[in-house]
């Protein structure tokens, strides 16, 4: 066994030292980068100022250091006959080399109303490629298989219409999927969701995990392996740009062809997994696999149990309730830094949860606390009753709720995996007006590192949204029909 090496501290100037000698290799000067960055931006003397505001009539988005305004189109200059439907960042990953260098940089992956799907540069907005889907299907929406470096392209969904009803036809199918590799983009295939296969009810289909996730009205999810879809029902192997007989000898992504359909599930695959859930909601995660899910009944609701996938058993501790008095619930899901934590985030408290167990263990995991992030509410009880001017004592129909306005809230909760922090968004009202700041934490202790105030104020009333990339923040809150988005950046304060 190797001698143990203590860890030592080294400080900016010398991470800087090391970098100017170039005795570092570049994923090494990376990490040391962004240790630097996390060490200057937890200074007393630095602070997030506000540099810029601006309003809108239209949706804003931020994705990856750029706002895009009108629909992502008014950075570029793409033509506004065209109306966006939806879009996504592509960021190629760091160790890999691609054929074309158009494919390593950042690129936006954009559906069109009229069935395109476009590849444009996220930072000029020139087209790199373009695919036409169909002129049978009409899609709409974009989502990624971000482990299995895919993403999916779900038309709307077919319902019967009154005629049909009518006259006794069946419209057997639900919606269709388009799937695609990314890096570079290659397509898969289209594949049909249909009724004879799938049964009666659908409602939702999402492609995650290698998974494909199917919702039911009856508040059942069902899950199938994407890949024994695709050893079992695939016809033809497509190439962008290439004949193929399905088609007729006709090309793969020209207009008016499109795609054909050519994953053709023709009986139901084996079900790897199923649960009913309330909001037919259900997540997967955690070392070994859990899933977590709300049972469908009035009961359980707000109660949110945490079992192994391998065999449904309850962890220890696995039922999760913060039995919370609140307008807002509280929401629990796996931790975005792929440690396999769960976090669980209340109006109050934020828990931070740990799965101990072992995968070929024939004892049940445990579900113990990490650590906790709270707010400083009043703890003072408000009384049940007041006196009127009168003198009558009248009893108080509704006790005070964990996030009212007059309360410290948290209403949301970032995490910034370059620097390795949790950014909260916490309000207070108790002066009459809305005001918020995160709380910036270290991610493996929860420790309190510095708080950032808001200028602006923060009216619970609209929708908000905040981003935290490295020394930036950016907020977007939604006034009535307008849209405005604010962007502080790291400064350092003058005396």
């Amino acid at each position: 066994m190797a001698p143990h090496q203590r860890r030592r501290a080294v400080n900016a100037a010398g991470l800087l030292a090391w970098r100017s000698r170039g005795i570092r290799d570049a994923a090494t000067i990376d990490r040391n980068n962004l240790k630097i960055l996390r060490a200057v931006l937890l200074q007393d003397n630095r602070n997030f100022l506000k540099v810029w505001s601006k309003t809108s009539k239209s949706t804003i988005m931020y994705e990856n250091g750029n706002i895009y305004f009108e629909n992502y189109q008014n950075c570029y200059s793409w033509s506004k006959l065209e109306k966006f439907e939806d879009a996504l960042l592509c960021l190629s990953p760091l160790d890999k080399t691609l054929a074309s260098p158009s494919d390593q940089k950042p690129s936006l992956l954009v559906l069109t109303a009229d069935n395109w799907l476009y590849r444009l540069s996220a930072e000029t907005g020139e087209e790199l490629q373009r695919v036409y889907l169909s002129s049978n299907h009409k899609f709409r929406y974009l989502g990624w298989d971000v482990s299995q470096e895919m993403f999916y392209v779900k038309s709307v969904q077919n319902k019967e219409t009154s005629l049909e009803r009518q006259a006794g036809i069946t419209q057997n199918t639900v919606m269709h999927l388009a799937i695609f590799h990314v890096f570079p983009l290659r397509v898969v295939g289209i594949l049909e969701i249909n009724k004879k296969v799938f049964g009666n009810g659908v409602t939702d289909v999402i492609l995650s995990q290698g998974v494909l996730v199917v919702s039911y009205s009856n508040k059942s999810v069902k899950l199938y392996s994407f890949e024994h879809i695709i050893q079992r029902y695939l016809t033809e192997k497509l190439t962008l740009g290439q004949q193929c007989s399905l088609l007729g000898g006709k090309t793969v992504g020209d207009v008016p062809f499109g795609i054909p359909v050519n994953i053709q599930i023709t009986d139901c695959p084996p079900v790897l997994f199923e649960v009913s859930c309330s909001d037919r909601s259900i997540q997967i995660g955690g070392y070994p696999w859990h899933y977590i899910y709300t049972p469908p009944t009035k009961r359980h609701k707000g109660c949110h149990h945490i079992c192994s996938l391998k065999d449904s058993t309850m962890a220890t501790n696995g039922i999760q309730n913060m039995n919370c008095c609140s307008l807002e619930s509280d929401e629990i899901s796996f931790h975005p830094d792929d440690s396999g934590r769960i976090i669980h985030v209340g109006p109050n408290i934020i828990n931070v949860l740990k799965i101990l167990g072992e995968l070929d263990s024939g004892s049940a995991s445990q579900i113990v606390k990490d650590f906790s992030m709270e707010t400083h509410q009043n703890n003072t009880s408000t009384s049940q009753f007041t006196v009127t001017s009168s003198g009558r004592t009248v009893k108080r129909r509704f006790n005070q709720l964990d996030d009212d306005p007059d309360q410290e809230t948290f209403r949301m909760l970032e995490y910034e995996d370059e620097l390795d922090l949790l950014a909260a968004v916490v309000t207070n009202g108790e002066e009459g007006e809305g005001r918020a700041h995160i709380q910036l934490h270290d991610n493996q202790s929860g420790q309190l590192l510095r708080t950032v105030e808001l200028d602006e104020p923060w009216d619970e009333t609209y929708r908000h949204e905040l981003f935290f990339n490295k020394d930036t923040i950016v907020h977007i809150e939604q006034k009535n029909t307008n849209f405005c988005c604010h962007v502080y950046k790291l400064n350092a304060v003058r005396k």
